[in-house]
């Protein structure tokens, strides 16, 4: 994970520092939970899992009530979840998770985005490969927690990697193993502050001050589209 985890997670908060443009994308991934199971996170892990990533950003709780009502509403809107692969400047990969309602609109602003600031768009499935899906579950530790006994705890659910910095105990796994990790958490009583899928790079690549300026810039405006829910990089 490293410093590319760290690089997305830094530019997304300054990139998505106005609320107006993250809680539309929260707001989005719960209705979309709510939709595909029940409105009742009880009930829906998924859920569970998009209103507890949405509080860790403080999207209020009006806000996300409201995202939950949605799913239930006659005039509903329909999301379907769209990927694009392309390369940056320079060379870097990149790939989009998207999440949208209207896939012509979606392709084309993609395009653009990707035409007008160095990169270019690339056929599906061709660089999938060169990213490993994770889960990553992130928490504040207890002061009497043992982590070598967290992780003999959790290896029969999944767990790959576990590792500490700050205070702040980061969990990684499959994504197969989402799930079976976080009923683990809660059989733990372990109270998350973040647990989400990502895509890691399986070879990251170094770039220079001046190539992640313009790589972020890309970034930057791709992530301000209201369809784009994720991007992701090989940055080492």
């Amino acid at each position: 994970m490293g410093r590319a985890f760290e690089y997305r997670k830094a530019s997304k908060l300054k990139r998505w520092g106005a609320m107006s443009r993250i809680f539309p994308k929260l707001g989005k991934a719960i209705t979309m939970a709510a939709k595909a199971g029940v409105p009742d996170p009880e009930m829906n892990s998924a859920l569970r899992t998009a209103i507890l990533n949405a509080k860790a950003e403080n999207m209020p709780k009006a806000n996300i009530e409201s995202a939950i009502k949605r799913a239930s509403a006659k005039d509903s809107t329909n999301f379907a979840e769209v990927n694009f692969e392309g390369k940056g400047p320079h060379g870097a990969l990149i790939f989009v998770e998207t999440a949208t309602d209207n896939n012509t609109r979606t392709v084309a602003n993609v395009k653009v985005i990707f035409n007008k600031n160095g990169g270019s768009l690339a056929p599906t499935g061709s660089l999938e490969f060169m990213f490993d899906r994770k889960a990553i579950f992130e928490f504040s530790k207890p002061e009497n927690m043992d982590i070598e006994e967290l992780e003999l705890e959790l290896i029969d659910a999944g767990l790959e990697e576990i590792e500490e910095e700050d205070g702040i105990v980061i969990v990684t796994s499959s994504y197969k193993d989402f799930g079976s990790l976080n009923t683990a958490f809660e059989g733990l009583n372990i109270e998350l502050t973040k647990a989400v899928l990502q895509r890691i790079s399986n070879n990251p690549q170094e770039f220079s001050e001046e190539q992640l300026e313009e790589i972020g810039t890309l970034i930057g405006k791709l992530e301000d589209d209201e369809d784009v829910q994720s991007v992701f990089t090989n940055i080492a």
